[in-house]
């Protein structure tokens, strides 16, 4: 999956040592798995506090010992609906997110276990990362604070890509601690190597709403990636030594994926995945009849940034990918059309398992747990509202709600990864606005809305 990560933010104007001494500190420091609070300041909130969560690292055998997993908490009034941001990763930023500005509410932002500092001293146990002990992470926390500082509060449950994917999870495990849940874009992914993406993938660019041609050509928008990529297949004595250039300008070591040709190559077979699910504009592609290499290149990790290889990234990802490769799946690449670039491979695919954690490559994959998941939402789950954008690869696993009417799905057909509230046109985020407020506030909405695609 590929993203920005900001994953060491800035805090604005943090602090080593609390200088408030609020109503809401004081509840939090009577709160006996909370330590190391420190005050932020951060526009929107009277008050906002980081501190630190105390966990078992297996929640069914305590005597494994405990981590300290990283909490954010932003204050406007203990009367005001809680958006609680469930990370997939580490946490992204402590500004106010879309809900949160749209109601007016407190911010709870928690990290997603084994990420960043959110884990064990020592080798992470690998093990007892699983989507039930992450869940039972975020249902302790928002217990605790709905119990002993947020009583009289109703709470949304919310997050971005793997972090809407965590929401779900977190909402299937302990379907009461919320009201509702906003999962954006988040995959629902039901196999290891889910086929759905590369079937996706293989027409994005190729229907006729998005027959957009390059200036001066005429080939649909996936053939001229195809071209692109080819291209790019045909001239890697032209492109490694810019990309070794750029690997000692950054720092890149490509050692996880088997050296620097490996994950040139890798970068290519990335291009297309990256290319749709972040947006980007077919007319700055170079142009077919130049020879401008340096500018192929920089096109090319422009798109499909390499630093996706590197192993400081696959390191700082592994428990990303640790999830994804046991239970959460994800996608792999076709190589049959560039098969004679890759004439070692003994299959027409290549996986992500390269970036599993070293002594576990070989656990297997628990497909029954996201297809309880998965009937779980056609049938039970109550009061979720799915975002996609209809560009984004992952939308080729968005939740497929079949006849549950209790749960709702918003599709922005023109939009890719970044598909928000605010994308769609204002009737649409009208309604959804209106659904929100309906389920946050308890009342009946004037009419059904199963599911709408723009």
């Amino acid at each position: 999956m590929r993203y920005v990560f900001l994953l060491f933010v800035t805090l604005l104007l943090a602090s080593n040592t609390v200088f408030a001494d609020g109503p809401l500190l004081q509840k939090l420091q009577q709160i006996k798995e909370i330590s190391d609070i420190k005050e932020l300041k951060v526009p929107s909130y009277t008050e906002y506090y980081e501190f630190w969560y105390e966990q078992p690292i297996d929640h069914e055998n305590p005597s494994k010992g405990s981590f300290k997993q990283k909490v954010l908490l932003g204050h406007r009034d203990f009367k005001a609906p809680m958006v609680a941001i469930l990370e997939g990763y580490g946490i992204f930023s402590p500004m106010p997110s879309e809900l949160s500005q749209l109601f007016k509410t407190n911010q709870l932002t928690i990290e997603h276990r084994f990420f960043n500092k959110s884990k064990p001293e020592g080798d992470t146990p690998w093990a007892d990362l699983t989507l039930k002990q992450a869940a039972t992470d975020q249902h302790k926390i928002i217990q605790t604070l709905r119990q002993k500082v947020y009583p009289n509060t109703r709470w949304v449950s919310t997050g971005i890509s793997k972090g809407g994917q965590t929401t779900v999870y977190h909402r299937y495990f302990y379907s009461n601690d919320v009201e509702l849940s906003v999962p954006y874009v988040a995959p629902i992914n039901l196999e290891k190597i889910d086929p759905r993406l590369e079937k996706f993938l293989s027409k994005l660019g190729g229907t006729p709403e998005n027959r957009k041609l390059l200036e001066g050509g005429g080939k649909e928008i996936k053939w001229q990636i195809f071209d692109f990529q080819k291209r790019c297949f045909e001239n890697l004595d032209q492109l490694m030594p810019r990309l070794e250039q750029l690997m000692q300008a950054k720092g890149y070591t490509f050692n996880k994926v088997g050296g620097t040709e490996r994950a040139l190559k890798l970068t290519i077979l990335e291009f297309p995945f990256a290319f749709w699910q972040w947006g980007n504009k077919i007319n700055e592609m170079p142009q077919p009849e130049e020879d401008d290499y340096d500018e192929i290149f920089n096109y090319l990790v422009k798109v499909s940034s390499p630093d996706f290889f590197d192993d400081r990234s696959i390191q700082n990802l592994q428990a990303f990918y640790y999830a994804a490769l046991t239970e959460t799946g994800m996608y792999a690449y076709n190589i049959k059309p560039f098969k004679k670039f890759f004439k070692d491979e003994p299959e027409n695919i290549i996986t992500f398992d390269f970036a599993m954690p070293k002594g576990y490559e070989n656990t297997p994959f628990n497909t029954k747990q996201m297809q309880d998941i998965n009937q779980w939402l056609q049938t039970d789950a109550e009061n979720i509202l799915f975002i996609y954008g209809g560009l984004d690869p992952w939308s080729a696993t968005a939740v497929d709600l079949k006849k549950n009417t209790k749960c709702l799905k918003y599709v922005k057909g023109d939009m890719d990864h970044k598909c928000r509230i605010a994308s769609f046109e204002i009737l649409t985020r009208e309604a959804i606005v209106k659904h929100l407020k309906a389920w946050l506030t308890g009342t009946e909405v004037e009419e059904e809305i199963e599911e709408l695609v723009y």
